[in-house]
């Protein structure tokens, strides 16, 4: 059990794979165990934080170190600057120093100002300064950004 609320997933199955429909792609995605992860972060967005779907992207391609990479989940405000990098995990993986280390790895590129690694169970959320992150108990409101 996940530490987000119950939500209402459209789900199905297909062959031997099970999807979930993605509000932000419109489409159903294969269901891993990272994915679910995503899909509840994505509802808890938009349905208890107050984003707008259109501030949401899912997958975003960034290059580190001339490497492709995708970002699990990004959060923009309404001039399309990138706030919020969400690293998901599955539930099974630990929030430890190596995903800190790839979401400050991916950060350098996206520069966001709010970083919030989770796999469900645990979540870890910081504020980005000149000083270096800060931990948070909480993400700001949009509206405090």
């Amino acid at each position: 059990m996940l530490s987000f609320p119950a939500y209402q997933f459209q789900l199905r199955r297909q062959g031997q794979k099970n999807y979930i429909f993605d509000r932000i792609r419109k489409k159903y995605v294969v269901l891993t165990p990272e994915e679910w992860v995503r899909q509840h972060v994505v509802f808890w967005l938009l349905d208890d934080y107050g984003v707008p779907e259109g501030w949401i992207a899912l997958e975003r391609g960034i290059i580190i170190n001339g490497l492709r990479r995708r970002t699990d989940l990004m959060v923009m405000n309404r001039e399309a600057v990138p706030m919020i990098l969400v690293e998901c995990k599955a539930p099974q993986i630990p929030v430890n120093q190596a995903v800190v280390e790839q979401a400050l790895r991916y950060n350098m590129e996206t520069g966001v100002r709010y970083l919030w690694l989770t796999n469900g169970l645990e979540h870890r959320l910081w504020k980005m300064s000149d000083t270096g992150p800060q931990p948070l108990d909480a993400l700001p409101k949009p509206d405090e950004w």
